[in-house]
């Protein structure tokens, strides 16, 4: 299966299927991360909280992005302790990232164009969000080469031939 999915679709099925519906790990790339909401019940919860509940179910979260988050994603993060103390929530700095990429279980992804903020992943009012466009994905291949070079990036394995590494606040592989 692949599909095209549009604007708002994003939303519905990235953020509120493939993101929460994680059993074993979710995998997140992206270049800019902001203050997402996700709508639980009547009200709008950050994703921050979605991710904690899912690292306190067993379910390992692996972010990856580019810059320092926004204030209010930083003053939510605080909020979360799970994300801080637990082994199951792993998060890098890369800012060579511009991927934008979210891979559940090893078994479903998404790339596409949006950012993981609200008005990229289509959470915000249909006159206020960006024009975004991205693939959902169960194609074997196509996950498995997209989590392996997931997995090369978070692991460093480009940080020793990288020309911006002078510039990279912490890079990836371990050494300064």
């Amino acid at each position: 299966m692949r599909e095209l999915l549009l604007n708002e679709e994003i939303y519905t099925r990235v953020v509120e299927e493939l993101m929460a519906g994680a059993e074993r790990f979710l995998w997140i790339v992206t270049a800019d991360i902001k203050d997402l909401h996700v709508v639980r019940g009547r009200r709008a919860v950050p994703l921050l909280s979605v991710l904690a509940d899912l690292v306190e179910s067993g379910v390992g979260v692996r972010l990856i992005h580019a810059k320092e988050p926004g204030p209010r994603f930083r003053e939510d993060f605080d909020r979360f302790p799970v994300l801080v103390e637990s082994d199951l929530f792993e998060r890098a700095l890369c800012p060579r990232v511009h991927t934008k990429a979210v891979i559940a279980d090893g078994r479903r992804a998404f790339v596409g164009s949006p950012n993981l903020t609200g008005a990229g992943m289509g959470a915000k009012h249909a006159d206020k969000r960006n024009f975004e466009a991205g693939f959902l994905t169960d194609e074997r291949e196509d996950v498995k080469r997209l989590m392996d070079w997931t997995d090369e990036l978070f692991l460093g394995e480009f940080c020793g031939r990288c020309r911006l590494r002078d510039r990279c606040p912490d890079p990836l592989d371990g050494e300064a």
